[in-house]
């Protein structure tokens, strides 16, 4: 199963997040919880507005590919975790299929 890396970095404020994957997409929250939560909302609207002007989503590289890799992407501190691409695209699917 493949999954879309994301990244949480404490903030002054809470907590930030973005995916390696998708750039351009990130998420706030005051906790880690709604943090990844506002997250998965945002890569949710980021792949329908992806998919209302025709294109596809990115392909998710997950987590080893970015240790493998050795690309930074992530500093002392931060968190990672993932979220099933199916759970997100499953998601898209049911929204783009309701006229």
């Amino acid at each position: 199963m493949e999954h879309y890396l994301i990244v949480i970095e404490p903030s002054a404020t809470g907590y930030a997040a973005f995916s390696p994957d998708v750039l351009g997409c990130v998420a706030t929250g005051a906790t880690v919880e709604q943090t990844l939560s506002e997250m998965r909302a945002a890569l949710a609207f980021h792949f329908e507005g992806m998919a209302e002007g025709g294109e596809s989503p990115p392909v998710p590289k997950g987590l080893e590919h970015y240790v493998r890799s050795g690309e930074h992407i992530a500093d002392p501190g931060d968190l990672l975790t993932t979220i099933p691409a199916d759970e997100l695209l499953s998601a898209l699917s049911a929204a783009t299929h309701v006229a």
